[in-house]
């Protein structure tokens, strides 16, 4: 009943790309209807990273609709993922910064290392946190 959703992808620190995102998306809703599932637990397979928030670089070469686009598909994932009706926790074992922080902030539960760090850095730029 336990399962554990793996972010692997290392050459990005786990950034936020489109392609994961969809991957993401695709996982909630398979567990919203799964009742074998009891907890969902979100880790990283990137030592010292958790998640560093959305992939600037590929989002450097977006037009700005799909910027939009893709804010608003990643804030739909992490308020589905929010909704799940199982407990959800995120293993925070690294860097959780910005769209990575909110995914965490997502889950019922957050257990950190005491390594771990945390930060919503797009408001140093009075940027809002757009993804959760």
């Amino acid at each position: 009943g336990i399962v554990v959703l793996g972010l692997n992808r290392s050459y990005a620190k786990n950034a936020l790309s489109k392609n994961l995102v969809k991957m993401m998306s695709k996982a909630v809703d398979a567990l919203k209807s799964d009742k074998k599932v009891r907890t969902v637990i979100f880790r990283s397979e990137v030592p010292g990273i958790f998640c560093a928030g959305a992939d600037l670089k590929e989002r450097a070469k977006m037009h700005s609709s799909e910027v939009s686009s893709f804010v608003s598909r990643a804030r739909a994932t992490i308020n589905e993922l929010a909704n799940l009706p199982v407990p959800t926790i995120a293993a925070i074992d690294g860097t959780a910064l910005g769209g990575g922080l909110e995914l965490a902030l997502a889950c019922d539960i957050r257990v950190a290392a005491s390594s771990a760090k945390m930060g919503l850095v797009e408001t140093k730029l009075a940027i809002i946190p757009g993804a959760g």
